[in-house]
């Protein structure tokens, strides 16, 4: 899939791609660091039909929500063939106890038998985090595991 990126001198770059519909599908960079995500009009590729700004928290988590299906999708083809295991997506939401705090903090692997294979941040795959790692609100942790397990780090993530 191609990726068209054009400039717009005095307002920033656009980078966009066309989609199955006919639309293109893309964000505007300005210069200065807004994020506009766009969608074009079906007959006229430069009308756009709907604009978004974004602050840059909401970019991060819209590429979280965007890359995040793609990696567990992955996950679950290697592991199709290991009955009992399954792979999850799991946010860390605004009011998670774990906001701010190491990963290690979570417990996770002794709580839940489940570990944390990566997380999601700003579009960006963290692989094999560490205990160290400080979670923030809209990462999205990718987690391998029961499903037993991954429902207690679920409820973990939530209530502590």
């Amino acid at each position: 899939m191609n990726v068209d990126v054009t400039a717009l001198p005095g307002i920033g770059v656009r980078k966009d791609f066309e989609v199955r519909s006919g639309r293109r599908i893309g964000v505007v960079a300005h210069r200065d660091g807004g994020i506009d995500l766009i969608v074009s009009q079906r007959d006229d590729p430069d009308a756009c039909l709907a604009q978004v700004p974004l602050t840059p928290d909401e970019a991060a988590v819209m590429a979280n929500l965007l890359g995040a299906p793609q990696l567990v999708q992955q996950l679950r083809d290697e592991h199709s063939d290991l009955p009992g295991i399954t792979t999850r997506q799991l946010s860390i939401s605004g009011s998670s106890p774990y906001r701010g705090r190491r990963l290690g903090d979570t417990g996770m692997r002794t709580r839940t038998k489940s570990s944390i294979v990566a997380i999601m941040r700003a579009g960006q795959v963290q692989p094999s985090p560490g205990p160290d790692q400080v979670l923030d609100s809209g990462d999205i942790l990718v987690v391998v595991g029961t499903e037993h397990g991954l429902d207690a780090a679920a409820r973990i993530l939530a209530d502590g």
